[in-house]
């Protein structure tokens, strides 16, 4: 399985870039990265089942919210999963991509 996420900027219409995020599982840092030109992480392994966290640090894009931390449960480790995040300066949603 592999894990990947893409933070996009609603505001200025274009993807967040610099944007610290880290892959938690089981309260244990599994991965961390930072969003490249075009917002995307992509390939982080993951072969485990379970809640998994990703904890973006987004004080930089939308200072409001300082982090966003979504948590996600995994039942088929052999799925990619692709986890999203539309930031604004009063908002954010994610949800599963594909």
């Amino acid at each position: 399985m592999t894990i990947s996420t893409h933070v996009l900027d609603a505001a200025r219409g274009r993807p967040a870039v610099g944007v610290r995020v880290r892959l938690e599982h089981g309260g244990a840092t599994v991965a961390e990265a930072v969003t490249g030109p075009d917002g995307r992480i992509t390939g982080w392994p993951s072969d485990t089942a379970g809640v998994h966290r990703l904890v973006f640090d987004t004080g930089g894009v939308a200072p409001f919210f300082p982090e966003v931390v979504p948590d996600f449960r995994v039942t088929e480790p052999g799925e990619h999963h692709h986890v999203p995040l539309l930031l604004s300066p009063f908002a954010y949603s994610t949800y599963r991509g594909g």
